[in-house]
């Protein structure tokens, strides 16, 4: 059972949850919304030269979804 980063399209919070199967509804727990955006998620990436950069550091990824949520982040 895989833990998903999500973020809401209508608060904007961001949060984790259990899904134990695809036809679970996720919702907020926030505002209660099921207008909810999975996020990408990766702890480090591979970079040129054999070194590892964290995406959390400042290594890129274009911030917690890639701009696409419109949170600002």
């Amino acid at each position: 059972m895989p833990i998903y980063e999500y973020a809401c399209m209508e608060c904007e919070d961001h949060f984790e949850e259990l899904v134990r199967s695809e036809q679970q509804v996720v919702t907020c727990p926030s505002c209660g919304a099921a207008k909810v955006l999975k996020q990408f998620s990766a702890f480090a990436v591979h970079a040129s030269g054999g070194s590892k950069t964290s995406l959390a550091s400042g290594g890129g990824g274009g911030g917690c979804c890639g701009g696409s949520c419109g949170c600002g982040h």
